[in-house]
């Protein structure tokens, strides 16, 4: 795995415009950036990346079959009381997931180190899928890159065959996030246009523009009846505001589906550690009430169960915290995770996000930072695998 310097393509962000990505900037600074890619051998991608991610993905569905037959590991992991037989259901009756992505810490010389698991909300989804892709084509055409040069990258082509196993009859479809908030929308927009190349029928809605029926069931905007949606909203949310109690009889079909609120807070840290401590692709990590944490000394990264783009997350050194962005999410419990910074090149913190479609590893995109901590104002670069 190396940090390469590349120039961007003069044209890259009429090009960018011309396909949609609207995520490509923040406040004038760069989030898509092409002046640098990072080069993996087959090797490292096969047997570093995509063999991890696979087999993480065992051991949480391993979990999940464990918690939900199990009322203390859902305290545990904080799922509503009123609500656990809701998500068990959903498990019981294998109710489908579209994606996730999990967080490594790689570097190529040794194990990838889980950081998280982002199962159910992940963004990024399009500059992995399409415009890394599209950097790739064009830096061959160039001569820049060799023609034989790859990149870990199915995630366009599994994600229209995953919409198409979910929904084998095609049909009508919800989509939902905040209509506002820029990347989110893109991320939205960018499935809905995978579920008509898989043959659906999509159509957004705001997220609060969803409303309940006299019969208890939940309509759009215009008050068509929605029975499948698509949402980019937090289970962990979803579960505690005012429209949870009605969705065990809403007859509605969720991606993600419920049980995905297992995986999706940091909960699971402490508990894949604590079922498979000393496993090569896992930090050790548990919970802060827990006497076991002292083991950690007093060097640790501390996380609240339940946070987005690195919001609240503490990195302690030796006793002496970084400090954190405040996020508004660290009232909540926390767990204690092994301080493992990202890998550094260049001066740049990079993390691979290791993508899953259903359950199978799809393809990755990588953000550095020049902190130890990834935000969303971290910047997403290409990759290449060397022919």
């Amino acid at each position: 795995m190396e940090r390469l310097r590349f120039d961007p393509r003069p044209d890259w962000d009429a090009k960018a415009q011309a396909v949609g990505f609207t995520w490509r900037h923040d406040d004038g600074k760069l989030y898509w950036d092409e002046s640098a890619a990072y080069a993996f051998s087959l090797e490292e991608i096969e047997e570093g990346i995509e063999a991890p991610t696979a087999e993480l993905q065992g051991l949480c569905l391993d979990l999940v079959a464990e918690a939900v037959q199990s009322e203390r590991l859902m305290e545990q992991l904080e799922i509503p009381e009123a609500m656990r037989d809701y998500v068990s259901d959903s498990w019981r009756r294998s109710a489908p997931s579209l994606y996730g992505r999990f967080d490594f810490a790689y570097d190529g010389t040794g194990p990838a180190k889980l950081y998280e698991y982002n199962a159910d909300t992940p963004t990024s989804v399009y500059e992995t899928a399409v415009f890394q892709w599209l950097w790739l084509e064009d830096q061959i055409a160039a001569g820049v890159l060799p023609a034989d040069a790859d990149q870990f990258n199915s995630l366009h082509e599994k994600l229209v065959d995953r919409f198409k196993t979910i929904f084998p009859n095609g049909g009508f479809v919800h989509f939902s996030s905040d209509a506002d908030f820029v990347e989110d929308r893109q991320t939205v927009r960018f499935l809905e246009d995978l579920a008509r190349q898989a043959g659906l029928d999509p159509q957004f809605v705001a997220i609060d523009q969803i409303g309940l029926n006299a019969d208890g069931r939940f309509v759009d905007h215009e008050n068509w009846l929605i029975s499948a949606i698509f949402k980019l909203y937090p289970w962990e949310q979803m579960l505690r505001d005012d429209y949870a109690a009605p969705l065990p009889g809403a007859e509605v079909a969720v991606l993600e589906p419920a049980w995905k609120s297992i995986l999706s807070n940091k909960a699971i840290l402490p508990l894949l550690w604590e079922r498979h401590a000393g496993h090569p692709n896992l930090l050790e990590a548990y919970f802060e009430d827990d006497p076991k944490r002292a083991a950690l000394g007093d060097s640790y990264a501390r996380k609240p169960l339940f946070s987005r783009e690195g919001a609240n997350v503490e990195l302690v050194d030796a006793g002496v915290s970084a400090g954190m962005d405040d996020g508004g999410y660290g009232d909540g419990r926390h767990i204690l995770q092994a301080l493992r910074p990202p890998p550094n090149f260049d001066g740049q913190h990079v993390i691979i996000g290791s993508w899953l479609v259903g359950n199978e590893p799809a393809g990755i995109g990588l953000r550095e930072d020049p902190g130890r901590v990834t935000r969303n104002t971290s910047r997403f670069i290409p990759h290449f695998i060397r022919g």
